[in-house]
C-alpha cells in the first residue's frame, strides 16, 4: 500500500551519537526514517564518554529508552560523597608534600560516564529492524525541484546529515573548498588509554583513581574517570601543540615513549599514569569548527546536526550531549510537521513545511551550539594555565569554569522543544 501524500521519509546520514539518537527519536514518534552508515556496521571510536544533566534530559526527550540504555552502562565516582562531583581539580604538574587538591566542581545531578562502545551496543537494540543500512556512501544530492523528493544514490526524502566532523554533506552544502567546510586544528592532541583500576590505584592512590579527576598543568592536562562499573579507568592526556597538524589523518599511531617525553616535566603521579599506558598508542588531533562557524544548519530539505554542524573540542565533556539535544529538538519539530501534514491543517505544502521545520531548527540551535565550540576553546586554556587573566589562580579558574558549565547544564529541554514548536506553528498554521 502506498503512503499517504502527507507523509515523508527522513534519511539520516551517519551512525554516530547524533545519528543514532535522532533515528531512535523519530522511530519512537512513528516517523518514516532510514539511517545510512558507510561502515559495514555501527562503530564508535574513542573510549570514555560522559553526559551532563542537559544531555540526560535530551535522552529522555528523544526516547526514555535511550536514557535507560545509558543508565545500564553508566559508572559514577567511586566515593558516594562525590557522586555529584564533575571533577576534582588537582595540580598534576608540581610534586608537593601536601595535598595537591585545588578545588572541585559539583552539579545538581550525578556525574557519571561510560565506555562509548557499551553505550552504542545498548542503543543499537533500540533501532527498529529494517531501519539501518550499511556500506552506504553518499556521493551527491540531487534536487529535482520544489515538489519532488530529494534523490541520493540510495534514498529520497528529507535528509539529515550527522556524518561527523569530516562531514561530506557539509561540503555538498557549502562547497568542498569553502572555509566552513573544513575543520580547524585547535593546537591540541591527546593520548587515550583504558587502565585496569587496580593498577591505576597503585599509581594514583584510591581517591584520585576512583573519582573523576582533572590533573592540571602547564600547557597540558590529564583527565581520568572510572568506566565499566569501576573496573576500568579512562585516561585522556591532552597536550598543547604550537605547530600545525600536517597529517591527513586525525588519529595517528604513536608510542608510550612519545607520551612520556610530553609529560617528562610533570609530577610523579601523572608520570606514573603515563607509564601504565600501552606501548603502542594512538595520538588524536583535536579539530573543531571554531574558526569558520557554519552560517546555517539547513538549506532546503537538507540539514546538518551534531559534529557535522558544530564539532567541538572535548573540554566541556558536553559535545556528545549537545548532539543529543539536536536530536531531541529536531525530532520534536519533524513530529509536529508530520502531525500537521497528516491532519491536513498546515497552510503550506509538504515541501515548505519540511523546509520551515529545518529553518526553525537552525534558528533555535545555532547560537547555543556554536557558543559551546568557542567556550570549549576557552576552557582548555583555563585547565592548562594559559588563560591570561586567570593564570594559575584556582579561585579565578573555578569561577570561570562554573559560569561556562552552568550555561550548558542549567537548561530545560522541554522548554527548548516547546519554543521550537511554537516558532514552527507560527509559520505553518
Amino acid at each position: 500500500m502506498s503512503k499517504p501524500a502527507s507523509q515523508f521519509t527522513v534519511a539520516v546520514i551517519g551512525g554516530g551519537v547524533a545519528g543514532m539518537t535522532l533515528t531512535i527519536a523519530l522511530a519512537k514518534r512513528e516517523i518514516d526514517v532510514k539511517i545510512y552508515e558507510q561502515a559495514p556496521q555501527f562503530t564508535e571510536i574513542g573510549a570514555g564518554i560522559a553526559f551532563s544533566p542537559n544531555a540526560k534530559q535530551a535522552m529522555k526527550k528523544c526516547d526514555p529508552a535511550v536514557h535507560e540504555a545509558y543508565l545500564r552502562v553508566a559508572t559514577s565516582s567511586g566515593s558516594p560523597e562525590k557522586i555529584n562531583t564533575w571533577y576534582d581539580f588537582v595540580d598534576g604538574y608540581n610534586d608537593k608534600d601536601t595535598d595537591q587538591w585545588l578545588f572541585d566542581v559539583t552539579r545538581d545531578a550525578p556525574a557519571d560516564g561510560c565506555h562509548r562502545a557499551h553505550f552504542l551496543e545498548e542503543m543499537i537494540k533500540l533501532v527498529p529492524q529494517g531501519v539501518a543500512h550499511f556500506n552506504k556512501h553518499l556521493d551527491k544530492i540531487i534536487d529535482h525541484g520544489h515538489s519532488s523528493p530529494l534523490t541520493m544514490n540510495f534514498s529520497d526524502g528529507s535528509m539529515i546529515a550527522s556524518d561527523g566532523i569530516k562531514s561530506s554533506v557539509r561540503g555538498m552544502l557549502f562547497g568542498d573548498d569553502a572555509p566552513e567546510a573544513k575543520p580547524t586544528y585547535t593546537h591540541r592532541y591527546a593520548y587515550r588509554g583504558l587502565l585496569k583500576m587496580e593498577n591505576a590505584i597503585k599509581a594514583l592512590g584510591e581517591d584520585l583513581a576512583t573519582n573523576r579527576t582533572m590533573h592540571m598543568g602547564q600547557d597540558g592536562h590529564v583527565l581520568t574517570f572510572p568506566v565499566a562499573h569501576g573496573k576500568i579507568l579512562n585516561v585522556v592526556a591532552f597536550k598543547y601543540d604550537p605547530g600545525e597538524w600536517t597529517d591527513t589523518r586525525l588519529v595517528v599511531p604513536t608510542t608510550r615513549e612519545d607520551a612520556k617525553r610530553d609529560y617528562k616535566d610533570w609530577g610523579s603521579r601523572v608520570r606514573a599514569l603515563i607509564d601504565l599506558l600501552e606501548d603502542k598508542l594512538d595520538k588524536w588531533a583535536i579539530f573543531d569548527l571554531g574558526d569558520h562557524p557554519i552560517p546555517t544548519y539547513a538549506r532546503g530539505r537538507v540539514a546538518i546536526i551534531g559534529d557535522a554542524a558544530h564539532a567541538t573540542g572535548p573540554h566541556h565533556g558536553a559535545g556528545a550531549g549537545i548532539c543529543i539535544e539536536d536530536s531531541a529538538i529536531l525530532a520534536e519539530l519533524l513530529h509536529l510537521a508530520w502531525s500537521r501534514l497528516e491532519e491536513g491543517s498546515a497552510r503550506t505544502s509538504r515541501t515548505e513545511v519540511l523546509e520551515q521545520a529545518l529553518e526553525v531548527f537552525d534558528e533555535v540551535r545555532r547560537e547555543r551550539t556554536q557558543w559551546l565550540v568557542q567556550s570549549s576553546r576557552a576552557s582548555v586554556e583555563l585547565y592548562e594555565w594559559r588563560d591570561h587573566l586567570c593564570k594559575r589562580d584556582p579561585a579565578k579558574i573555578k569561577e570561570q569554569i562554573l559560569w561556562r558549565n552552568h550555561k550548558i547544564w542549567r537548561v530545560d529541554i522541554d522548554d527548548m522543544a516547546a519554543e521550537a514548536n511554537r516558532k514552527l506553528e507560527e509559520l505553518i498554521m
